[in-house]
C-alpha cells in the first residue's frame, strides 16, 4: 500500500520549495512595479499555505518510502507543481484559458519549451521570469530538491532517485544520493551563473541574460523574445549559448567526475563519446549542406549548424534561424537528434544516447548469434556487463516509445492537423524538444493547435520528462494492488 502521510509530507515540502521560487518572481514583479504583482502574491501565499497544511497533516508518518511511493510521488509532483505554477499566468489574464496556462507551465516544468504565446514581449517581467524559472526548476527535476531535503526527515531518497532519474541506469558518484544531488545542483547553479555573466558581457541585459541562462542549463528554450536568440543577431551570444547547450546535454554525473578530477572515467564513457561524436558529425553535415544550398558563408553556416544541432540534440529549442527554410534534406537530418536527445542524467529529453548505444550493441550481437547460434554474448557498456533486466527495459522502452508516437500522431491527424505538423508536435513533445516542423516550427507558436491536442501534447511532455514508465505505471492495475 502507498504511504499516504509520507507522500503528503513530501508534496508539502515541494510546494514550500515552489512557493520560495514564486517569491523570487514576486520580487521581480515588485521591482518593475507591473500589474502581475497581485497574481504572484496570491499564488505564493496559496502555494505556501497548501504546502504548510499538507506538512501538518502528515504528522506521525512512517519514515519508509517504497518503490510505489517513489513513482507515485514523482508523477503527481510534476502535475501539482504545474497546476500551482499556472496560476499567475491565468489569474493575471495574460493567458486567459486554463488549457493554455497549463500547457505553457508543463512545457516549462518539463523543460520542453513549446509555447502558445504570440506576444512574448508584451508580458510583464515577473511572468517572463517565472516562465523561465519553471524550465530551470524542471531541468534537473524539482524532485532533486526534495532528495537533498529528505534526510532531514530520516527518509531514504533512493526510491525518488530511481523514479525521477533519466536513462536505463542510475549512476551514484557518492554512496549517499542526497550528497550527490547537492553536488550536482552546485554544478547546475554554477553553470547558470557563469553563462549569465558571459551573456551580459555580450550585450544582453542582466534580466534577459539570467532568463536565457535558465533556458539553456535547463534545456527548456523559453526566450524573452518572440524571435528567440535570432533577436540579438550576435555571433558571440550564439556561440556562448551553443557551448552551454551542448554542455548541459552531458550526464551531470560525468560533469561531477570531471570537476573532481576523475578524467579517465570521463574519457572512457561510451555515451559521452557517442553524444559528442554525434554532435560533431551532424554539425559538419548541416554545415556542408547550408554552405552549398544557401547564401551563408562558411563561418555563418557552421554557426547556424552547431547552434541548431546543439539546440535540437539537447532538446533545448532555442532558434537563430527558421530551419523550415533550409533544404528539405536537412529537415530529415534534424529529425535524428530530435529523436535521440542527449545523455541520460542530463537536463535534456529524447530517447537518450545511452539507449542508442545499448540497442546498437544488442543488434550487433544478434548478427553474431545468427552465424554462431551457441555463442554466449554479453552487452558491455563502459567495461561493465549490462544485466538482462536493463536490456529488457531498453527494448520495452523502445517499443512503448514507438507505439505512443504512432498513436499520438494519428490522434492529432484525426483532429485535422497535417502529418508533418502532427509528427513534429508529437516527437517534439515526447522528446521535450520545443519547436516542431511546418506550421509549428521555430518561427511559430503552438497556439493554433486544437484544445484536445494541447492536452495530449502536455501529457506527452510529462511522459517524456519522466521516461515513460514512471507516469504510465500509474495506469496499470498491478501498481494499485497490495
Amino acid at each position: 500500500m502507498i504511504n499516504t502521510k509520507l507522500i503528503l509530507r513530501i508534496i508539502g515540502v515541494l510546494l514550500l520549495i515552489e512557493s520560495a521560487m514564486l517569491l523570487c518572481s514576486t520580487a521581480v514583479s515588485f521591482f518593475y512595479q507591473e500589474d502581475d504583482l497581485n497574481s504572484f502574491l496570491l499564488t505564493t501565499g496559496l502555494t505556501a499555505a497548501c504546502g504548510a497544511i499538507l506538512t501538518l497533516l502528515s504528522k506521525g508518518a512512517e519514515k519508509y518510502l517504497g518503490r510505489r511511493d517513489g513513482y507515485f510521488i514523482v508523477s503527481i509532483s510534476w502535475i501539482i507543481v504545474s497546476l500551482f505554477g499556472m496560476i499567475p499566468f491565468y489569474h493575471s489574464g495574460y493567458i486567459p484559458t486554463i488549457t493554455d496556462a497549463f500547457f505553457e507551465t508543463i512545457s516549462g516544468v518539463s523543460s520542453t519549451g513549446s509555447t502558445i504565446l504570440d506576444n512574448i514581449e508584451e508580458f510583464p517581467h515577473g511572468l517572463l521570469f517565472w516562465r523561465s524559472m519553471t524550465q530551470w526548476i524542471g531541468g534537473l527535476g524539482i524532485i532533486f530538491f526534495t532528495i537533498a531535503v529528505l534526510p532531514l526527515f530520516g527518509v531514504s531518497s533512493i526510491q525518488l532517485f530511481a523514479a525521477e532519474s533519466s536513462g536505463p541506469t542510475h549512476d551514484k558518484v557518492h554512496p549517499r544520493i542526497s550528497v550527490t544531488a547537492k553536488w550536482i545542483w552546485s554544478i547546475y547553479a554554477g553553470m547558470t551563473i557563469i553563462e549569465t555573466f558571459l551573456l551580459c558581457a555580450g550585450g544582453m541585459t542582466f534580466f534577459d541574460s539570467i532568463c536565457h541562462a535558465f533556458g539553456t542549463t535547463g534545456t527548456g528554450g523559453f526566450s524573452t523574445k518572440q524571435t528567440s536568440i535570432a533577436f540579438y543577431n550576435s555571433p558571440y551570444i550564439e556561440y556562448v549559448i551553443s557551448f552551454f547547450m551542448i554542455l548541459s546535454g552531458v550526464n551531470f554525473t560525468i560533469l561531477l567526475l570531471f570537476v573532481t578530477g576523475k578524467f579517465q572515467k570521463v574519457i572512457k564513457n561510451s555515451e559521452l563519446k557517442y553524444y559528442l561524436g554525434s554532435v560533431l558529425v551532424l554539425t559538419l553535415v548541416i554545415t556542408v549542406g547550408l554552405y552549398y544550398t544557401s547564401n551563408y558563408g562558411l563561418e555563418e553556416a557552421f554557426r547556424k549548424a552547431i547552434f541548431q544541432i546543439g539546440s535540437i540534440h539537447t532538446s533545448t529549442g532555442f532558434a537563430t534561424d527558421n530551419y523550415m527554410n533550409w533544404n528539405p534534406f536537412l529537415w530529415g537530418i534534424l529529425f535524428i537528434p530530435m529523436i535521440i536527445g542527449a545523455c541520460a542524467g542530463s537536463t535534456s529529453g529524447g530517447f537518450k544516447c545511452i539507449r542508442i548505444v545499448i540497442l546498437s550493441k544488442i543488434t550487433k550481437n544478434e548478427f553474431k548469434r545468427i552465424i554462431h547460434p551457441n555463442v554466449v554474448l554479453r552487452v558491455k557498456v563502459n567495461n561493465q556487463i549490462l544485466p538482462n533486466t536493463v536490456q529488457s527495459t531498453v527494448l520495452a522502452f523502445s517499443f512503448i516509445f514507438i507505439i505512443i508516437v504512432l498513436f499520438s500522431t494519428l490522434s492529432l491527424m484525426a483532429m485535422g492537423v497535417e502529418f508533418l505538423e502532427s509528427f513534429g508536435v508529437v516527437i517534439s513533445s515526447i522528446s521535450n524538444m520545443g519547436p516542431g516542423f511546418g506550421k509549428f516550427g521555430p518561427d511559430f507558436s503552438w497556439s493554433a493547435l486544437p484544445q484536445t491536442a494541447k492536452w495530449i501534447s502536455s501529457f506527452l511532455m510529462l511522459c517524456g520528462r519522466l521516461e515513460l514508465f514512471t507516469i504510465l505505471l500509474l495506469f496499470t492495475p498491478s501498481f494499485w494492488r497490495g
